[in-house]
């Protein structure tokens, strides 16, 4: 039973992550300008360095949904 829990755990929060990933990217793509406008009032970035900023920032978060949740959720569903 716990391990049915855990499992559950894990894949609605690989759902919700994936989730949160792609409004990020639909957000940086849609409000491009209005986040560079935000974030240069108290940065001094560059467009290409605010891209490569957020570029580095979600594949990060890929790898951290894939490493934390989706991996352990796998070999639990293997498990049981």
């Amino acid at each position: 039973m716990m391990i049915d829990t855990v499992t559950e755990l894990l894949g609605w929060c690989s759902v919700i992550n994936y989730g949160t990933l792609m409004f990020w990217f639909l957000m940086f793509i849609l409000a491009h300008d209005f986040i560079y406008n935000l974030h240069r009032r108290w940065f001094k970035l560059s467009v290409e360095k605010l891209d490569s900023i957020h570029y580095a920032g979600m594949a990060f978060y890929k790898i951290a949904i894939f490493i934390f949740n989706l991996v352990p959720y796998i070999a639990l569903r293997i498990v049981s």
